[in-house]
């Protein structure tokens, strides 16, 4: 038998759980960024012609294929690696204020969808650091997120989400994007 005093407790603590998880009770949290930065960077593969010009290089193909043409309909197999100019216009002769550098994967087989892990690494007197990111990018989509997994210098330990959204593109050798980056967890 169970004493009556623990009896109570017990439905007390139900009666808790109960009502702080209760959808009326919770209060949606309402989040704000703590920092917001709109760039773009501008991707130029290399296609054998353009070395001097070139920002981006593919690094793996399917059997078949070559090195200077990304493979097929969608692209898949192609992995590339990027060391590409960030601007704050889209204009790609703006002074740059850093690089985007790392990998894209090309990673669907019926449709243009590739997985990002790259850097912002900045070089400007506004901002000193990185800022990093990884995630999926359905390319076919007007606007994509990406997660901010973290940063170094002025964004140390950053985290928050990257709204993508393709600005130009000029048939498989360039194309620029939009990045609207919105922090949540800055460390100041």
């Amino acid at each position: 038998m169970v004493p009556r005093s623990c009896s109570i407790l017990l439905l007390f603590f139900f009666v808790f759980l109960a009502v702080s998880s209760s959808p009326a009770i919770a209060k949606k949290r309402q989040y704000k960024p703590c920092k917001q930065l709109v760039l773009y960077f501008h991707d130029v593969i290399y296609d054998g012609k353009n070395k001097g010009n070139a920002t981006s290089l593919i690094v793996a193909a399917p059997e078949g294929s070559n090195l200077t043409t990304l493979a097929g309909d969608s692209h898949f197999g192609n992995i590339v690696v990027f060391d590409d100019p960030i601007t704050l216009d889209n204009n790609f002769h703006s002074e740059p204020v850093g690089r985007a550098q790392g990998m894209y994967i090309y990673d669907t087989k019926n449709t243009y969808t590739a997985w990002l892990g790259f850097s912002f690494v900045f070089n400007s007197t506004d901002h000193k650091g990185s800022i990093n990111f990884i995630g999926a990018d359905p390319l076919m989509s007007k606007t994509r997120d990406i997660s901010v997994v973290g940063g170094t210098g002025d964004f140390f330990m950053n985290r928050g989400v990257a709204t993508l959204s393709t600005d130009a593109f000029e048939g498989n050798v360039y194309f620029r994007l939009r990045v609207d980056i919105k922090l949540y967890d800055c460390w100041y």
